[in-house]
């Protein structure tokens, strides 16, 4: 009987499960979204019915239905080789991917203040795992993990060194295992190897974030101690001037509130007043909301920003990769954000663009461009599945 990796990858308020055989091959997959809410649902890839699932269902129960329907359905024949488990925030302690072992949980527990949304269900799901099957290997795999080759100039904030040495406060970065999927990819479509191919990797979902890449390794990255860092996001702000915090204390806005504010409240859906998803926004913009088109235009000029900061790190430059949700599927938001990087002599093909690369090998640049630019679609669960592989077979 064909053996198989389970993946795991739970969100604040979702989750995603990928079964993989062997080559690499994904056998099914499944997610579960609003969790913690009434209207709690979820689905297997490929079919409209929905999986049933508990008002308010938990991480922990929509885990559990849905392992009981990949069983029922045949798909999982038999107990996976090992489950591999995506954790946010690893901080300091871990820098690279770990067997399970209760303290492996207690170290993620010890970083959760630095995730909070994120290490507590990433935890959740662990356990959950664990305890519908105890009797084989866990696998963690940390998204700051392959930020850990950062040199300490862009790791390092400018505080007072206690702030680092005691604390721990400085650069960890996040989408790791979507940036080193990037690495792998890139220089297979341009047809080098990773150790000597550099590119600038832009992860752009939800969550957003951008990184140099040099000969394969993380040198600088635009998330910092936690994932609210750098570009602007669907709730998240990004960068704001830490003086911000002092200004609304002075109007009565608690830590907490403003925390929430930035984390929740703010990015594309704060800018549009309307919706943190893209292709709404650019549809309202296309009707003459204002606010969104604000919204677009400040994403598009805040990444192309980045991507002109993170060229300090790098000597050549092989390649612009966007990738995640937007990044794959927005011929829009690339295209305005290459307007603002002429400098750079950077120019998209609109034929490659609109296709999004799916004719051209990734390649969405025209002739004229100086520096090759690919859309490349994210495989964060096949790096997780072949690290829980390696990990369980060692």
């Amino acid at each position: 009987m064909e053996e198989s990796i389970l993946v795991v990858n739970c969100g604040s308020s979702s989750l995603k499960l990928a079964l993989f055989g062997g080559q690499n091959r994904k056998i099914a997959s499944a997610l579960a979204e609003k969790l913690n809410n009434d209207d709690a649902f979820a689905r297997i890839s490929g079919d409209d019915q929905p999986v049933r699932l508990p008002a308010g269902a938990t991480h922990e129960q929509a885990l559990q239905a849905l392992v009981h329907e990949f069983r029922e359905r045949q798909l999982m024949k038999a107990a996976p080789k090992a489950i591999g488990h995506r954790v946010v925030h690893g901080g300091e302690t871990f820098r690279e991917a770990v067997l399970v072992d209760d303290a492996t949980e207690d170290g993620i527990e010890a970083c959760a203040e630095l995730a909070p949304l994120h290490n507590p269900v990433n935890l959740a799901g662990i356990r959950a795992m664990r305890a519908l099957f105890p009797d084989r290997p866990h696998v963690v795999v940390f998204d700051t993990a392959y930020h850990h080759t950062l040199p300490e100039r862009a790791y390092r904030y400018a505080l007072p060194e206690h702030c680092y040495t005691e604390w721990g406060i400085r650069r960890y970065g996040f989408h790791g295992t979507s940036h080193y999927f990037m690495a792998r990819e890139a220089a297979r479509l341009l047809g080098k190897t990773p150790a000597t191919t550099s590119v600038i990797s832009a992860h752009l979902g939800n969550g957003c974030s951008i990184t140099a890449i040099r000969d394969g390794l993380s040198v600088d990255t635009s998330m910092g101690l936690t994932p609210l860092e750098g570009l602007v996001m669907g709730t998240r702000s990004g960068d704001v001037d830490p003086g911000l915090f002092d200004y609304l204390a002075a109007r009565g806005i608690s830590a907490a509130e403003a925390h929430r504010m930035l984390n929740n409240d703010s990015g594309l859906l704060g800018l549009s007043g309307q919706t943190n998803d893209m292709r709404s926004l650019c549809e309202l913009a296309d009707h003459g909301h204002k606010p969104s088109k604000l919204a677009i235009d400040v994403f598009c000029f805040r990444l192309a920003r980045y991507v002109g900061a993170m060229t300090a790190s790098l000597p050549s430059l092989d390649g612009l990769v966007f990738t995640g949700g937007i990044g794959e599927n927005s011929p829009r938001i690339r295209k305005e954000t290459v307007k603002h990087l002429g400098l750079l002599g950077i120019e998209l093909d609109p034929e490659l663009n609109k296709n999004h690369g799916r004719i051209s090998d990734g390649r969405i640049d025209s002739p004229d461009s100086r520096f090759p630019v690919l859309v490349i679609p994210t495989d964060e669960e096949l790096v997780i599945a072949q690290e829980a592989a390696r990990l369980a077979s060692a």
